[in-house]
C-alpha cells in the first residue's frame, strides 16, 4: 500500500495517540484503501472495573471513561476526520463508519495471529470484499464518502 496525503494523515494520528497517552502502546497497523488495522495497548495498574477502588471517577455505565479504548478511538477518528476535512475544505464531512470492530488479545499466539492478519492484510487487497474494485463481492462502503486513503 503506498499511502496518499489522507492515509499519511491517518497513518501520523495514529502514531499520535501513544505519543500523547501515556497508558497506550501501539503494535503493528496499516492503513487500507478504505479501512485500518491496529493492535493498541492500554496499560493500566488497574485492569477491569472489578479490581477498582469507587473514586470521583469511577466506571459507570454508559459513560465513557477518558482512557479507555472507546475514548481513544473517537479521538483518533476524530482527529483524522477534522485534518483530512480541512484538507478537503469539506467542514463536517463523516469519514469513518460509526463503530469499530475490537478483539481482547488474551494470549501470545492470539496476538501473533493478529499480527500476522495484520501485516499480510495489503497482500489480500485484491480478495477483500471492502475493495470496490473487486467484482467478485459486493464492496461495503462503510465510511462518509469512501475516501480512498491509497
Amino acid at each position: 500500500m503506498v499511502l496518499n496525503e489522507f492515509g499519511r494523515l491517518v497513518e501520523e494520528e495514529w502514531t499520535k495517540t501513544a505519543a500523547i497517552r501515556k497508558n497506550v502502546e501501539l503494535d503493528v497497523f496499516v492503513v487500507m484503501p478504505n479501512h485500518f488495522h491496529g493492535i493498541i495497548a492500554i496499560v493500566d495498574d488497574c485492569r477491569g472495573t472489578a479490581r477498582c477502588a469507587p473514586t470521583a471517577h469511577s466506571r459507570k455505565f454508559g459513560k465513557m471513561t477518558s482512557a479507555s479504548l472507546p475514548a481513544i478511538i473517537r479521538s483518533f477518528k476524530a482527529a483524522v476526520t477534522k485534518r483530512i476535512n480541512e484538507l478537503r475544505a469539506i467542514p463536517s464531512k463523516p469519514l469513518w463508519q460509526c463503530n469499530y470492530y475490537e478483539h481482547v488479545i488474551r494470549n501470545e499466539n492470539d496476538l501473533n495471529e493478529i499480527r500476522e492478519y495484520i501485516v499480510n492484510n495489503p497482500l489480500k487487497w485484491d480478495l477483500d470484499g471492502e475493495n470496490p474494485s473487486n467484482s467478485g463481492r459486493k464492496a461495503l462502503r462503510p465510511y462518509g464518502d469512501n475516501l480512498p486513503l491509497c
